[in-house]
């Protein structure tokens, strides 16, 4: 009998020893329930094949070769990754929508002896909980926004809160960008419904009744999208201001993102693009900058005529207040000590 799950945490809060995605590789790395593993019964080739021998031929012609195929890999599958199982194992099985695939891989489980079960509704069940929550539900948490110019390294003072025990959401980090125009990260972005199924699992493991701290962001990280119930709990945050001087930002820039700045040809084709709405005298003197290699003057140059007026710009539509501001006498490791300290301080009178 397959197990219904109806909500969120209730399916996160599952005692199974593991959860296995027997979906084809494609479909698992473009999304997958949090700690799954991957044992395919179908490769992408074999689901194709039998795909088109279902609509082109017949029904029961793909579902014999689909049996062979499933059953073949689901022995292979126990006899090398799974065979160190002893006897109480107990696996959460899915599938697509919790039909043949993981039906038989579960049979085939139960019959040794394990205690598998499969996901009513599979894969889809899984995804349907996943939007609820996070595009027909308002958060039950409280974010507060740590907001501040470009290179007031709030990524950073993220990890210090974490360490002091504050609840943080770093969307930055789940989203592999650094969320702005030279953003990007080594490995690229996750796929939007990757990005929304670990955006939702961090939420669910956080405590609703404390504060949680995240980075101002906009609507958009690199280019995924944040989903609505998170972009209005972010918009209606109440602020914590970081500030921080011209030529602390500078340094801390060159030095977080040293591998964008050490490729220059690729930095001059991100900065290109903004010739349209900065002018070509401005980009002109920014590739100056970087065939010069003055990274300090280049970083400086970019908060000033564009990263610090796109803030303040966007800053007029906030509508939430305020309710500290932590000026940051440096942004090295002792002056990011000091802030995150005051930040904490803050949280701590809530």
């Amino acid at each position: 009998m397959a197990l219904t799950f109806n909500s969120l945490p209730d399916l996160y809060a599952h005692d199974f020893d593991t959860v296995i995605d027997v979906r084809s590789p494609a479909e698992f790395a473009e999304d997958h329930l949090p700690g799954a593993i991957s044992l395919p019964v179908l490769d992408n080739d074999e689901r194709a094949r039998v795909g088109t021998i279902y609509v082109q031929q017949s029904p029961f012609l793909a579902r014999k070769l689909g049996a062979a195929l499933v059953f073949r890999n689901a022995a292979n599958h126990i006899e090398n990754s799974l065979s160190h199982h002893e006897g109480g194992w107990k696996p959460l099985v899915y599938c697509w929508r919790g039909g043949q695939r993981s039906g038989s891989f579960t049979w085939m489980l139960q019959q040794i002896g394990w205690r598998a079960e499969v996901v009513e509704g599979g894969y889809r069940t899984y995804r349907r909980l996943v939007k609820r929550y996070l595009y027909d539900e308002p958060l039950p948490h409280r974010l507060y926004a740590l907001d501040g110019y470009t290179g007031t390294a709030k990524t950073e003072l993220l990890t210090l809160l974490k360490a002091q025990g504050v609840q943080v959401l770093d969307l930055e980090g789940l989203a592999n960008h650094r969320g702005s125009l030279l953003g990007e990260m080594p490995g690229g972005q996750p796929s939007q419904k990757a990005f929304e199924s670990a955006l939702a699992c961090a939420l669910c493991n956080l405590d609703p009744s404390r504060p949680v701290v995240v980075e101002a962001e906009s609507s958009k990280i690199g280019t995924l999208i944040l989903p609505p119930s998170v972009w209005s709990a972010l918009r209606n945050a109440s602020r914590i201001l970081v500030r921080a001087s011209i030529a602390a930002r500078s340094d801390y820039l060159v030095s977080a993102y040293e591998d964008v700045l050490a490729d220059t040809e690729r930095l001059k084709d991100r900065l290109s693009p903004l010739r349209f709405h900065r002018g070509h005298d401005v980009v002109d003197g920014w590739i100056k900058l970087i065939e010069a290699g003055d990274k300090r003057a280049l970083t400086s140059a970019l908060m000033q005529q564009h990263y610090d007026p796109a803030y303040t710009k966007s800053s007029r539509t906030r509508v939430s207040n305020v309710i500290a501001s932590i000026d940051a006498a440096s942004l090295d490791a002792v002056g990011l000590s000091d802030a995150a300290e005051q930040i904490k301080a803050v949280l701590d009178q809530l």
